[in-house]
């Protein structure tokens, strides 16, 4: 299986000295559904902006490279960077109300990026766009095409950016924590469909989440990641059976069991945080003497 996204020894940095992203290694194979897992703030979402090339501001690519499809993307331009990604990739980010623009209908939204980008005739946008407003069960296609976000409900909002993610036919989909905001029923539905669609057109997809119960139903590998460090890199079957590293094992014991409701919340222990910690400060140091 090839891979589609590779990341070698990416650094982040805020300035010149505050590390957000510490040396990450990750490789997304075709057609395979990766995790990438860790505590808020942990830099999950740093990876995303990074491979697209929106970082804030502030933040800068100190080290490393991104390479998609066989692309290194620093050594692009930013116009042939737009273009590559724009061909090979998409997000579905996290909440659908603040992604989708409140003044236009939904049908533009989800064809520009086709008829801007890609050069598609409208008419055949238009198509496209209400073939994959059906395949993500939306009813009435062409009147949601005509509505504005506020029209819809959050659930609908959520398969709309999934659609749009797969309108130009991607190999690779980010999907940044995009249940967070939805109701546990609604949530199920839209981790389904992703699953199906993702199986569907065979697209890597990079799932970012906090949730190791999402990541146990539709990923085959995983990632952790603590304060911009990757700690674990395994397979779903291996990291759910024996995690190599004790951070790993902390965050297992630490999610709620749905099957003993009595049983006590277990924290992660502060010998453990601090062990990590330690690792985080040694990778800093070698970055900083290289």
């Amino acid at each position: 299986m090839n891979t589609f996204l590779t990341i070698e020894d990416l650094t982040v940095t805020l300035g010149t000295s505050c590390p957000i992203l510490r040396s990450v290694n990750l490789k997304v194979k075709a057609e395979e559904v990766r995790g990438l897992v860790g505590e808020s703030g942990a830099g999950k979402s740093m990876i995303g902006k990074a491979v697209f090339g929106t970082l804030p501001t502030a933040l800068r690519i100190t080290s490393g490279r991104i390479i998609l499809d066989g692309e290194d993307l620093q050594s692009l331009s930013p116009r042939e960077r737009r273009r590559i990604i724009g061909a090979k990739a998409a997000l579905i980010p996290q909440d659908p109300l603040t992604a989708l623009n409140p003044s236009r209908r939904i049908g533009p939204q989800i064809t520009n990026r086709l008829v801007d980008i890609l050069g598609w005739h409208k008419a055949d946008a238009r198509l496209r766009a209400l073939e994959l407003l059906d395949e993500v069960h939306i009813p009435e296609p062409e009147r949601v095409m005509r509505s504005y976000p506020h029209e819809l409900s959050g659930g609908m909002r959520q398969r709309i950016l999934i659609a749009s993610a797969f309108a130009a036919k991607p190999k690779l989909i980010i999907a940044d924590e995009p249940t967070t905001a939805l109701d546990v029923i609604v949530q199920k539905q839209v981790l389904q469909m992703t699953k199906e669609m993702q199986k569907r057109h065979g697209t890597a997809l990079l799932f970012v989440t906090h949730d190791l119960g999402v990541v146990s139903k539709i990923c085959q590998s995983i990632t952790v990641l603590y304060n911009g460090l990757v700690l674990e890199d395994t397979s779903i079957a291996q990291f759910f059976k024996q995690p190599s590293h004790p951070y790993s094992a902390a965050l297992l014991r630490a999610t709620p069991k749905y099957t003993d409701p009595d049983s006590s919340l277990m924290p992660v222990p502060s010998a453990v945080i601090r062990a990590a910690d330690e690792e985080v400060r040694a990778c800093d140091r070698i970055h900083q003497n290289v």
